[in-house]
């Protein structure tokens, strides 16, 4: 894999998710406890042997990139090839959504021209998934194909990926064509926005679609091409979830709870990787108590936690009850609090004699740093 770079697009849709973006990026919202989304996307490329890895990002970017730091908790901290962090030239999200994320990559096309890989793998940070990137670059250089894409076989009773990209393939695994899955069929192929090209391919199709002005965004550029270039489809098996909404990201957190789905998401295909924050361990005092629950390091709980996702330095004082709710670092619940169905961003104060409910399908969300 030492002839393949890795590019991260981070041009992702946070409309469906905004409560938890005000503030930063959606790749560097905290999840599982002490994971930010952008880890899973590098972890498989690092795992995949890739060490030539770039982000290509937009504005708020001070959480992530305070996050990613020189890269070597991933192993990218070297001096050659290594991490790389791309902005558009106005750091902007409505920037991008105006004018698309094709010119952010015109913009720094000296960074391909210049890299010595010939292959390129590019992904989202949204698609959380354990994916060994080998199997399928083995699988685009055999078949000669233009370009492939990661897919995966999905049910659409599970209800996690409407509006995503679908595949429509043929018998021979050729995209015939990419819709938008709007829930009608019991069974899809969901795009996971991960793309095997050749670099020569990559730069010739941003620098036509910039000439022609036929593509504001590298993907729409490719489906304006599935008629002339041979774009096939590479099934994925594992584990798979998109954390485009607020609904998908609460299922996502919920689904780590279960220990099947967190093993295979977690060490199927090598360790997911994050930054190494120092921090006490767990404190769980006299009247604590704590059932089927992710809880991180830093955390002091003295009262009831129940199918709920925990992350760094919270504290949850006694007599307070926490079901089937997200909180992120550096909350503090005071006294006899209720919560159910509900997601606490950074920094949040909930004082004492609280109740808070949401409920499955319409969760509570209190914004960062906000005190109630």
């Amino acid at each position: 894999m030492n002839d393949v770079l890795g590019i991260i697009n981070l041009s992702e849709s946070e409309e469906s998710i905004k409560d938890l973006t005000l503030n930063r990026n959606l790749a560097a919202i905290p999840i599982l406890g002490r994971y930010r989304v952008i880890d899973f996307a590098l972890s498989n490329m690092v795992n995949s042997g890739l060490t030539n890895v770039a982000v290509f990002t937009y504005g708020k970017a001070r959480s992530l990139i305070q996050h990613l730091g020189s890269g070597k908790h991933w192993g990218l901290d070297r001096k050659k090839d290594g991490l790389f962090v791309f902005y558009p030239e106005v750091a902007s999200e409505d920037n991008i959504r105006r004018n698309g994320d094709i010119n952010n990559f015109k913009n720094h096309l000296d960074y391909l021209k210049v890299s010595a890989q010939p292959y390129v793998i590019m992904s989202r940070s949204y698609m959380i998934c354990n994916i060994d990137y080998t199997d399928l670059v083995k699988q685009h250089k055999k078949s000669g194909a233009d370009i492939t894409i990661a897919y995966k076989k999905m049910d659409n009773s599970i209800g996690r990926f409407v509006e995503c990209d679908t595949l429509f393939l043929d018998e021979e695994n050729n995209v015939v064509s990419i819709g938008q899955n709007l829930g009608r069929d019991r069974y899809y192929n969901v795009s996971m926005e991960m793309y095997v090209i050749k670099r020569e391919l990559l730069i010739r199709m941003i620098e036509d679609s910039v000439q022609r002005g036929d593509a504001r965004f590298l993907k729409e550029a490719i489906f304006n091409r599935i008629g002339t270039l041979d774009i096939k489809g590479y099934r994925f098996h594992g584990y798979l979830s998109c954390v485009n909404s607020i609904q998908n990201y609460f299922e996502t957190n919920m689904d780590l709870l279960n220990v099947n789905t967190s093993k295979d998401l977690f060490s199927t295909n090598g360790r997911i990787y994050t930054k190494v924050m120092d921090a006490h361990s767990v404190q769980y005092l006299d009247d604590s108590y704590v059932v089927n629950s992710l809880v991180a390091n830093g955390t002091i709980i003295e009262g009831t936690v129940e199918n709920s996702v925990i992350c760094r330095d919270v504290h949850i004082k006694k007599g307070s009850i926490i079901r089937n709710s997200v909180v992120l670092p550096n909350v503090t619940i005071n006294e006899t609090t209720n919560l159910n169905y509900v997601i606490l961003d950074k920094n949040v104060v909930i004082t004492e004699k609280k109740m808070l409910f949401g409920d499955v399908g319409n969760l509570f969300v209190i914004k960062k740093n906000m005190i109630l």
